[in-house]
């Protein structure tokens, strides 16, 4: 049976556990996700306690970091969902995004309503993708595809 678990603080005390467990056997995320059967950007948004495992893919990634039963079982929880709290995002990685959006936010609405009317992009039926590719001009390049189905407003 789902259950859903309506205190963030255990999630975010699970990450610590799970990350600080993948740090010190020097493993990846590719390789958590490998074991857990899943996408590697599923597997590692639930290990930081954004989504539910479905069981076995929560006992393959607990048996692979060590972590014990009640863990495991917590890796299962539906979570409440949000991983940055209030305010502008400090981190220069997670500030970037939301510079994006800053920038580019009222275009990507624009644009998806142009084309597909008024609704919303899923971030629960989602995919998301993130590669390394080398820059013609050189160095390297970040190619981030967010696929969300679209689900139109219906009016009542």
């Amino acid at each position: 049976m789902p259950h859903a678990q309506f205190d963030p603080t255990a999630r975010q005390a699970l990450a610590i556990t799970a990350v600080e467990a993948k740090i010190r056997k020097d493993l990846t995320w590719q390789r958590i996700a490998d074991a857990a059967g899943l996408s590697v950007a599923f597997t590692t948004a639930a290990v930081l306690g954004q989504h539910a495992l479905p069981e076995p893919a929560a006992r393959a990634v607990g048996e692979l970091l060590g972590l014990d039963a009640d863990t495991v079982a917590l890796l299962q929880t539906i979570p409440t969902r949000g991983s940055i709290p209030g305010g502008i995002p400090t981190d220069p990685t997670i500030y970037r995004f939301h510079e994006m959006l800053q920038v580019y936010g009222t275009t990507l609405k624009a644009l998806v309503h142009e084309q597909f009317g008024d609704g919303i992009i899923s971030a629960i039926n989602f995919k998301l993708d993130v590669k390394k590719v080398a820059d013609p001009e050189g160095g390297e390049r970040a190619v981030i595809t967010l696929d969300g189905k679209y689900l139109p407003t219906k009016p009542f």
